[in-house]
């Protein structure tokens, strides 16, 4: 199962980072993965992540069904759907094998998404007077003004930033390279930045080309990232679940329901296939039909 295992810790790596659930909660997404896995070595079936199918979950939740309360099984599908939605997401896996598998209705949460005031106040309460005031600034206007990744925004480039065209281009998962537009008011952000604060930091060799530096002239981690958004959220006393993630998610949102098509918004965040983007944004099946209903020809009665 030493496949399975390299993925759990990448999922891992992503829930804490990215989403920054607790400890507590990465746990047990991942005690349910291991009921999963440990069912598979019991029944000698020799799949991974990627290429286990519908079928052989099913005979899973079937197996699980006879030992647990339908609250607890629910819990295992929820943790399931939340790994398998991560490897699309995350385009590991192409399709969605927990597609047609019903989850008991417990109310689930939608993942905290910011409002333009609550970003406002975020980023407004950001200290300027110190070194990396201008820098941190700069990065979240960046992230939730492009919808980056986190990972993309730590390794983004100045030869990557072509502001007299508006846009600046993105490697984003497998290399893959595409052109997000920047809008002035981020650029002049970055700008300030670049021209004020970095040009000021002794830069390490094989860093001359990153954009956002450390104090040490280094790139930034993920994780610091994550920990500069934390301490803003409890400076403002922002009641939400608030990581770098969240600023691509409010992204995605506010063009979603500012009229922006699906399309636009998959070519944006850099999804190779719009059914991680229907996932991504949380799309059922009645969105689409309000869709169909109201712009196609034969949608109305």
């Amino acid at each position: 199962m030493a496949n399975w295992t390299t993925y759990i810790n990448e999922y891992q790596n992503y829930l804490k980072l990215e989403r920054g659930l607790s400890i507590n909660t990465i746990e047990n997404y991942s005690f349910d993965i291991e009921k999963l896995t440990a069912y598979l070595t019991e029944n000698q079936i020799d799949v991974s992540p990627i290429t286990i199918t519908e079928e052989q979950i099913q005979g899973f939740i079937y197996h699980i069904a006879s030992l647990v309360n339908p609250r607890s099984q629910s819990r295992i599908i929820s943790g399931l759907k939340s790994f398998f939605t991560y490897l699309v997401f995350e385009e590991y896996r192409k399709d969605m094998p927990m597609e047609l598998i019903e989850v008991p209705k417990t109310g689930r949460k939608l993942p905290d998404t910011l409002s333009t005031e609550e970003i406002d106040l975020l980023i407004g309460a950001i200290d300027l007077t110190s070194m990396e005031g201008e820098r941190n600034k700069a990065m979240l206007e960046t992230l939730y003004s492009c919808g980056l990744r986190v990972s993309e925004l730590v390794t983004l480039k100045i030869s990557d930033l072509f502001f007299e065209e508006g846009f600046i281009k993105i490697t984003g998962k497998g290399n893959k390279q595409r052109f997000v537009p920047i809008g002035s008011s981020t650029q002049k952000f970055i700008t300030i930045y670049k021209e004020q604060v970095r040009s000021h930091i002794t830069i390490q060799k094989g860093y001359e080309d990153t954009l956002f530096l450390n104090r040490r002239g280094k790139q930034l981690t993920r994780a610091m990232v994550f920990t500069i958004i934390k301490d803003l959220v409890k400076k403002i006393n922002l009641q939400k679940n608030i990581s770098p993630h969240t600023f691509r998610h409010s992204f995605a949102t506010h063009l979603l329901e500012n009229g922006a098509d699906l399309r636009s918004i998959q070519l944006m965040l850099g999804h190779e296939s719009i059914t991680t983007t229907e996932i991504y944004m949380h799309l059922d099946r009645k969105h689409l039909a309000q869709v169909m209903e109201t712009f196609h020809p034969r949608g109305s009665k």
